[in-house]
């Protein structure tokens, strides 16, 4: 972990990226994106922004992927919001251009490998890294190793039918924009101003994420569940509905072992795409 690297969120929207070394970023860009861009040009720019930080001293670059991608293979299949990025042989273009190793995964992925070696999933073995913004993502750590499946494929918890539609419609900012018709930080800001309505909705929420939390139990009864994500942050908005949901869970003795938890570690998602170079 003394060596320095680049770990790099490729978002829908931003791509943020920072030159990482013993845990700490030393220099940090980003660039906005949006869907009507070209795969050259989105390519062009990431190009641009790893010209601007990388160094002699750089051993690996780290990705984290918000959508499918194949670590093996070094392939992205999709990304969330950029629908010119098909097939992208990501790892191949920049070890060529860059003459160093590169890392791909997804980006719930590696919120959860963040967490394992920068934040307090250094206190466990079995945990899951629980994203919560737009979307909900799911990262899996079994015996202090992050669990991929196919293609990156575990832990799509969002996709997990639930009620008229699917866990992501309940368990994330979609609740509020399809229900309120507000993103999940006007809904914040409201709440914080004391306004009835965001404070139910917010309770509301925190029933659906339960019941979300009590899937992941039954699953994969983990020591802990650590919460990120853009929501995370309105938690004592929904901590007691949450808690009151998950305490219906069937089996009470595995909830004495269990504990949720917020991340309190900045620039996860940076630090994250970093910890696959390690």
């Amino acid at each position: 972990m003394n060596q320095e690297v680049i770990g790099i969120d490729l978002g829908g929207t931003n791509f943020k990226m920072g030159r990482v070394k013993n845990g700490q970023i030393l220099q940090e860009v980003q660039c906005a994106v949006n869907a009507t861009m070209g795969e050259d040009e989105l390519l062009e720019i990431l190009y641009q922004l790893i010209d601007a930080i990388i160094t002699s001293e750089t051993k690996a670059i780290g990705l984290g992927v918000p959508g499918i991608v194949d670590p093996e293979a070094g392939v992205i299949y999709d990304i969330q919001n950029l629908p010119a990025w098909k097939e992208v042989p990501l790892r191949s273009l920049l070890e060529a251009r860059y003459s160093i190793s590169v890392y791909l995964n997804n980006d719930a992925n590696c919120f959860a490998l963040g967490e394992k070696m920068y934040g307090d999933g250094k206190l466990y073995q079995n945990f899951i890294g629980l994203s919560i913004g737009t979307g909900i993502g799911m990262g899996v750590i079994i015996r202090d190793k992050l669990y991929n499946g196919v293609v990156c494929g575990a832990g799509e918890i969002a996709m997990i039918p639930y009620k008229d539609s699917i866990i992501e419609s309940y368990a994330s900012s979609f609740f509020f924009s399809d229900r309120y018709q507000k993103s999940g930080k006007e809904m914040f800001e409201m709440a914080k101003r004391g306004e009835p309505i965001a404070i139910l909705a917010f309770e509301e929420f925190g029933v659906h994420l339960g019941e979300a939390v009590k899937i992941i139990l039954y699953m994969f009864a983990p020591e802990a569940i650590i919460l990120g994500g853009s929501i995370s942050k309105a938690y004592p908005l929904f901590k007691e509905s949450l808690e009151s949901t998950i305490a219906t869970f069937s089996y009470s003795k595995q909830l004495e072992h269990l504990k949720i938890t917020v991340s309190n570690r900045a620039n996860l998602p940076i630090l994250g795409a970093a910890a696959l170079c390690f």
